[in-house]
């Protein structure tokens, strides 16, 4: 009988340990920011950074999820400038691809892969590995980048995390975004806000969580769209 060589299977990203987030990666994470986020912004962009009082002191005493609004691609390095923090991200599946040309630098980053169609129970179970650690979450609600100034179609799975984690959720709106460097004219910069807001429980009602994310977000990224008011138990009118 002829033995076949099997090939070694890729590795599945959508878990991973607390034991990957350790100080070398840390090191690394903050040399990118350093590095390459830093002086990519000073050279491209008009950019404010606040409300880093709102953030915990101590990096270990709470454990946090940062959830921002979607504009670009660009909204992971410039989320990540804003809290100065290490921060894992969730982050679409097909970018841990070979073919994908960031996939060398996402993994390296922390980030881990999640199927929007199909989450698994890998997902829940890393969401606790890098919480137990001095790493953060950062994850983006609505799923993908929207047109900015609309917050629509948003996941409600960040809030499921959240309470499965015991982890608060901080906001952190991108706003006055004009869009991406402007190729044919690299030295006009363009704007972009950051603003870190007020965490918020997870131990609030689910319709409450969203309700007071997209209020902040609106807020600070100047958006005119907010999910509706939740009625509480004893607010509400028997049909």
């Amino acid at each position: 009988m002829r033995n076949e060589k099997v090939g070694k299977q890729p590795r599945n990203f959508n878990r991973r340990y607390a034991r990957e987030y350790n100080i070398f990666r840390t090191i690394f994470y903050y040399g990118v920011i350093y590095f390459m986020v830093i002086p990519f912004m000073n050279k491209y962009y008009n950019y404010t950074i606040t409300g880093r009082e709102n953030l915990p002191k101590h990096q270990k005493a709470n454990k946090l999820i940062y959830a921002a609004n979607h504009v670009s691609e660009l909204d992971p390095p410039m989320v990540t400038l804003a809290v100065m923090r290490p921060v894992a991200y969730m982050a679409k599946k097909e970018l841990f691809e070979k073919t994908d040309k960031r996939n060398w630098l996402v993994k390296r980053l922390g980030a881990f892969a999640v199927d929007r169609e199909k989450p698994e129970i890998a997902t829940f179970k890393t969401v606790k590995d890098i919480l137990s650690t001095s790493w953060s979450l950062g994850v983006f609600p609505q799923g993908g980048t929207r047109p900015y100034g609309k917050l629509d179609d948003l996941k409600r799975g960040f809030v499921v995390i959240a309470k499965k984690a015991k982890a608060d959720i901080v906001p952190v709106a991108i706003g006055k975004w004009d869009g991406y460097p402007d190729k044919n004219n690299p030295k006009q910069k363009k704007n972009v806000s950051l603003h870190i807001c007020k965490p918020i429980s997870y131990e609030l009602d689910t319709e409450e969580i969203l309700y007071q994310w997209s209020k902040a977000i609106s807020e600070h990224a100047e958006y005119t769209e907010i999910m509706p008011k939740p009625v509480h138990s004893e607010e509400k009118v028997p049909v």
